[in-house]
């Protein structure tokens, strides 16, 4: 088996190459963690993305939840399960941007009196078990639109992050086929 010369040792032009100065500054500012010079200037906006997301995640379990506690009508206890169910899931989703955001050098923003005006999506406190569907059915497909969004705006800059979106995108789509699945029709 002949083998084949390693792209980054080639000296021509159109060689890929490793930037040597960022990996340089790489050695530097430790207390940095694992923001290196890759992440440039998308950092803060990425934290800005990510927190927005945090807020509408958070506003989703607490609406999920007065759903789970006030839900009544023939089929609302096995419909109410899936309500905390999804505010389960919801909340891991936030563990999960919070997280990342600590990561990139952020700080998450879980302060109560901002949660509602930086969420996408809106509380809700329907009493109609269809008006609870409906509700929750639009904020995830708010948040399938979004993370839809915000993995294409993110696209390589930050792979990590871009990864993390991917997988709560797909549970968002998941949540509202079950919703969809649920309304009267």
């Amino acid at each position: 088996m002949k083998k084949m010369p390693s792209p980054v040792s080639r000296a021509d032009s159109d060689s890929l190459q490793l930037d040597e100065s960022a990996i340089e500054a790489a050695r530097k500012s430790l207390e940095d963690g694992a923001v290196t010079p890759a992440y440039g200037q998308h950092r803060d906006a990425i934290v800005k993305l990510l927190n927005d997301a945090l807020a509408t995640e958070l506003v989703c379990v607490l609406r999920y939840k007065r759903h789970y506690f006030t839900a009544r009508g023939v089929a609302s206890p096995k419909i109410a399960e899936e309500f905390l169910v999804h505010a389960n899931e919801e909340s891991a989703h936030a563990d999960a941007i919070a997280e990342r955001i600590v990561q990139l050098g952020g700080e998450p923003d879980f302060s109560p009196d901002s949660l509602s005006g930086r969420s996408h999506a809106d509380y809700d406190e329907s009493k109609d078990l269809q008006a609870m569907i409906r509700a929750n059915l639009v904020a995830e497909r708010i948040a399938v639109e979004t993370y839809h969004q915000m993995i294409t705006l993110i696209g390589d800059k930050d792979p990590t992050t871009r990864r993390m979106l991917e997988h709560i995108l797909a549970e968002e789509e998941e949540h509202a086929d079950e919703l969809s699945d649920w309304l009267e029709k």
